[in-house]
């Protein structure tokens, strides 16, 4: 049930701020940071008719060439359904190959195209040139202490995704050790 006291509609002329016990400075970096982190590959996207949901599915497919459906939602924290759409199209404008797992053939396991290559380095290279000259900018000389921030901002939980996809992304393909 919605309040209905005369307090309830009454507008707040603060602002949010450091009193309420919360960084909001560090918040705001994020979401400009993450703005402008997507904006241009956004671009880019929209001229496929695609959105970030494309993008990360291409960046993860790439990187780790042979990821099955269930590991990608796993990765990805969405539901089928949300994966499917995107999944059709990336596959419909052969951007995607979806292939039987070869020990269980109810496994589909995703691998890019080269046109799905080429549009995954299309869209990570203004964001690489975004982190380097923000590292450069910035003087942060230790590029492993940014790294450690941002791995510690992962659910403690989730972070051997992160490891376990390091081992995977370091040039091999999926299930090479």
């Amino acid at each position: 049930m919605t309040d209905r006291s005369p307090a309830a509609g009454k507008p707040i002329r603060t602002a949010m701020s450091v009193e309420d016990g919360i960084d909001f400075a560090i918040i705001e970096l994020f979401f400009f940071a993450y703005r402008d982190f997507t904006s241009d590959p956004d671009q880019i996207l929209a001229d496929y008719g695609f959105g970030r949901a494309h993008h990360r599915v291409l960046h993860f497919v790439n990187r780790r060439p042979g990821l099955t459906v269930a590991e990608l939602l796993d990765v990805l924290k969405i539901t089928k359904q949300s994966l499917a759409r995107v999944l059709k199209q990336l596959i419909d404008t052969d951007h995607v190959v979806q292939l039987q797992g070869p020990r269980d053939r109810r496994q589909r396991e995703l691998y890019p195209t080269a046109k799905g290559r080429a549009l995954a380095l299309a869209l990570a290279r203004p964001q690489s040139r975004r982190i380097r000259a923000a590292l450069e900018d910035s003087g942060a000389t230790e590029r492993a202490l940014v790294e450690r921030f941002l791995e510690a901002m992962v659910n403690p939980e989730l972070r051997a995704q992160i490891d376990v996809g390091s081992a995977k992304m370091s040039g091999k393909s999926h299930g090479e050790h």
